[in-house]
């Protein structure tokens, strides 16, 4: 059996994460692997546990929890040989979902880890962002976004009422009432957009957000990157066009646009519009523009 490093979320899922983290470690256990509880109380703490048990001859790290949980995971793992494990237990799960992991059910979850160790792990591409003017990078395997939607989200991790999905509605309301565009810049591989917009999402998955399918295509593994962009709406714009985004309507639209690349960088345009939020990627805050972000192909192992 395998020697696995594993970091539990206690938060996650709305407070289910130490219950599924529970479930987790003991099934583990029961299926004879050796398991050490890397988590911690905060992540800071986990990434750093994790970093040090990960050079410490660990067959994978395993990780419980939601798409924050799995962030953590990937940073720790992106860009070497051991694998990463999953077991959902956050409210969106959205990578989980994207990599087709069971969630709701810790024994599949499981079952899915061991497949992975037994027959081998999966290779899927990451994405390194960053200042464009330092050589920090942060890992994302999901979505970067810069616009309306991460406006939102830090609205919404700034309230501590009410909780769940009502405190997004509250966001959206409060971010609704002083949106105007953005002024961007994205330069890409081959092709530059410079526009006032709405909302810039650069996606290695094609889900975000709980479920809302910001980039329909985007493929895990194909060595590019789904660039989503859309023009300057107005309020009532953003308000009719977001409930087809959960099922890709939204790419009908004549303002939205995608773009494929390897690269991105992304700058404010202030003379263009309003500056943009700071990022958020894998629903982590990720911070200001000017970013970078830069595809490397099969960087990243999962056990699927």
């Amino acid at each position: 059996m395998s020697h696995l490093g594993v970091v539990i979320n206690p938060t996650a899922g709305r407070g289910r994460g130490s219950d599924v983290g529970a479930q987790a470690l003991a099934v583990l256990r029961r299926r004879g692997h050796t398991v050490e509880d890397l988590s911690a109380p905060s992540l800071t703490e986990a990434t750093a546990r994790a970093r040090h048990a990960a050079v410490a001859g660990l067959d994978a790290i395993v990780v419980v929890g939601g798409d924050g949980m799995t962030h953590l995971g990937v940073n720790v793992v992106a860009d070497t040989d051991l694998p990463l494990g999953i077991v959902p237990g956050g409210t969106g799960n959205d990578i989980a979902r994207s990599l087709g992991l069971p969630h709701g059910d810790v024994a599949a979850a499981v079952a899915a880890i061991e497949h992975g160790l037994a027959h081998g792990p999966r290779r899927i591409d990451a994405v390194s962002a960053g200042p464009p003017e330092h050589s920090a990078r942060e890992w994302f395997v999901g979505v970067l976004s810069c616009g309306f939607d991460a406006a939102v989200n830090a609205r919404a991790n700034s309230m501590t009422w009410p909780g769940g999905s009502a405190r997004y509605v509250r966001a959206i309301a409060a971010e609704l009432g002083r949106f105007a565009p953005y002024g961007y810049r994205l330069t890409l591989d081959d092709a530059v957009w410079e526009s006032a917009g709405t909302l810039v999402a650069v996606a290695n998955s094609p889900v975000f957000g709980g479920g809302v399918r910001i980039a329909p295509d985007a493929l895990m593994d194909d060595g590019l990157l789904d660039v989503v962009v859309a023009g300057p709406f107005t309020k009532p714009g953003i308000v009719g066009i977001f409930p087809g985004m959960y099922r890709g309507r939204h790419l009908r639209h004549p303002a939205v646009q995608v773009f494929r690349s390897t690269t991105v960088l992304i700058e404010p345009i202030l003379a263009l519009g309003a500056h943009p939020p700071a990022a958020f990627a894998d629903g982590e805050r990720l911070g200001p523009l000017p970013l970078r972000a830069t595809l490397h192909p099969a960087a990243l192992s999962v056990l699927t």
